[in-house]
This record gives structure tokens, sequence and C-alpha cells, in this order.
């Protein structure tokens, strides 16, 4: 008997995903646990196993690459061995006139040869005829739009990442009050601590890591800036699980290091590095982008001193990182000298906490940067 298969559910949220690939041949013999076919997410690409044994059948009208597709749609089956396909195997002769190719628009024959006549794709049509067949009408409107378009414009398509991105973004903006303070720290001490894991051979943690690591000590005394605003109250956060920001080829993903206080820097900074990898090549899951309390987000690798970033909601706050560069300051004494300052941008829902309160979150991180041994040990 013939076994559907069917596009999974990649989250509880996800209304539809793109066709990516499949990563076997129509015809090849399939094994149960073998990777089957790729589907991309407003998140991420995966590749799903075969659930049976069998031969792939990929229909004639199956998805193509880059096509929409929803959860529960069918995109082939597998067959036993010379078992005959749920549909029929050959396209009736009437139909077999207007099909041009799998997953293309149907085309009459006096159409296909108007569009040789004059040049017009009709792959790029859609079809006035009984199920969008492509007629002698739609080609020759087609060749008049084209005969009298302007120039085509150059653009850049709109990706499903970007498209949940840009939603993300505007969510927050609406559904918050965000308000960003400024503060210039010392971080001549987290440059020394950096240092002494190069001295001694190893991979040193990035400046990200110290961060998250000394921001999540700080929230543990100022719990309000990792709470959610739920309209008659505000939820306080179970742990403090960590978002990094992480620039990737294809749009902003954010992965969560979650119970930031409980791991030594060496382990957060190995689950760093492991989930930006994982972001970069969009291997990540959808679990690791979830859960997030807070984010960090650091623009000082490509210079940026300051900045405004945007709240991850239904977070409350979210922490940028600026560039280290070399101050002239003054000590207690009045001697002049220099030391390596950073800027920090805080911003926060206002309607969670108020200026002073999230500002004195500022004030012990920038306590815990002049001392960052004690948290940041091995």
């Amino acid at each position: 008997m013939a076994i559907e298969i069917t596009v999974p559910r990649l989250g509880w949220s996800m209304e539809e995903g793109v066709f990516s690939a499949w990563l076997k041949r129509d015809g090849e013999p399939v094994r149960m646990g073998e990777p089957l076919f790729a589907v991309e997410s407003d998140k991420v690409t995966m590749d799903f196993e075969s659930l049976d044994s069998g031969i792939l059948h990929i229909p004639y009208d199956a998805p193509q690459p880059g096509d929409v597709v929803a959860p529960g749609q069918r995109l082939g089956y597998l067959l036993m061995e010379g078992e005959p396909a749920p549909e029929a195997m050959s396209i009736p002769a009437a139909r077999a006139e207007t099909v041009a190719r799998p997953g293309k628009a149907p085309v009459t024959p006096r159409a296909r040869r108007t569009a040789g006549e004059l040049d017009v794709d009709t792959a790029a049509l859609r079809g006035s005829g009984k199920g969008g067949r492509v007629r002698e009408i739609d080609v020759r409107e087609a060749f008049a739009r084209k005969t009298e378009a302007p120039p085509p414009v150059e653009s850049v398509p709109v990706s499903p990442l970007r498209r949940t991105i840009a939603a993300r973004m505007m969510r927050s903006r609406e559904n918050t009050a965000p308000v960003t303070l400024t503060r210039r720290v010392d971080a001549t001490e987290i440059v020394r601590l950096r240092k002494q894991w190069k001295l001694r051979g190893e991979t040193p943690p990035a400046y990200t890591d110290i961060v998250m690591k000394l921001a999540a000590v700080a929230l543990q005394d100022h719990p309000l800036l990792a709470g959610r605003w739920e309209e008659d109250r505000i939820v306080l956060a179970q742990g403090i699980h960590v978002g990094i920001a992480v620039d990737t080829p294809h749009g902003l993903l954010v992965p969560v290091i979650r119970d930031v206080p409980a791991l030594s820097l060496e382990q957060l900074a190995a689950r760093s590095r492991q989930l930006i990898a994982a972001a970069q090549s969009r291997r990540i899951t959808a679990a690791d982008l979830e859960g997030a309390v807070f984010t960090i987000t650091n623009l000082g690798a490509i210079g940026v001193e300051a900045f405004t970033p945007i709240i991850q909601f239904p977070e409350t706050a979210v922490l940028g990182m600026g560039t280290i560069r070399w101050e002239v300051v003054a000590e207690g004494n009045g001697v002049l000298a220099t030391r390596e300052q950073m800027m920090l941008s805080l911003t926060f829902d206002h309607r969670v906490i108020d200026g002073a309160p999230a500002a004195r979150f500022l004030r012990t991180l920038a306590a815990l940067f002049g001392s960052p041994y004690a948290h940041c040990g091995r």
C-alpha cells in the first residue's frame, strides 16, 4: 500500500514553510531513518528522515524547490516494489497536450507555439484557463505588457526569515515602551582576563561571553529586567536564559544559552561557539532559539560605539555592547591615565521597570567589569 509523504510541523506556530529539496531521487529506494527531504521554516532549514521504507515516487504535481508548503501537505509517496502510484501513472492524452513540465503551469499547444514566436516564458505566466492552463490570449497579453513595461527594477526577494525578523521587530515596537540608557564602563579588566587565556595557549572566551556572564550575575540582583509583562502582572524569570544576537548570511538569529549563572566561563564559551556555528550554518534547532529572558547584542567588533538595540519581545530588556577603545580618563587622585573603555546600551520596557532601577543595573554591571575574576573563574 502506498505511504504518503507529508510536510511535518516544525513548531507549534508554523503555518507554512518553503520546500527546499528532495534528498533522494524519484524511483530510488529509501530506508527508514534516511534523510529524505528538506523544508525551510521562518527560522531554520531542516532535513527530515523517512518514517518508512520503500521506493520514492514524486508525483508530477509535487512541490518544487522554493514552493510554499503547509504542514500536512502531500509531497510524494513511498511504494512497494512494483506497486503503482495512487494517481494515474500516465497523464491522459488530452491533458498531456497541455502539460509543460512537472511543477509548471499547463500550456495549450497554441499558447506554446505563440510563446515561441513572441519569446514569452510561459513558466512565469498565470493561466486564465481551467486548472490554471495557459492559453494563447495569456501569452499575447504577457507579450503586450513586456513591450510596454519599463526596465526592470533591481530588487532583493524577501526570505521567510527576513519576514519573520520584520514581524518580530514590529511586534516589539507595538508592544513595548522602549527606553535606551547608555553608560561608559572600564573594560580594562575584562581585556586582561581574556589575555590570560591566550597566555595559557587556550582558546579565549569572546567578549560577548564575558559580558553575558557578568550580566547574568547582575540580573540576579535586578530581576525585573529579566521579567515579562502580562498586563495584570509581571512574571519573573525562573532561570537566567540569555539570547545572543548572531549575524548570519541569512539574517539575524538569536540562539539561547540556558542557566548562564550555573555555567563556568569555559562552559559558557564552548556552548556559545557551538550555537553560533549552528546558527550561521542554518542547522540550529527551533528549541535553541526559544526561552530567552534577556538578550545581548555586540556591534563593537565592527566599530560601533553606542546604538539603540531593539527588545526581543516578550523580553523586557536587551544589552548592546560597543567597541573597546583606549581613552584618557581622570583617576581618583586627579592623575590622567589611559584605560580601555566600552559603551553599554541598555534598552528596556518602561512598563516593567523605571529608568532609575535600570540605571542601577548598569551601575552593578559596571562594578563587575572592574573585578570580573570572582565570577569568571574556570
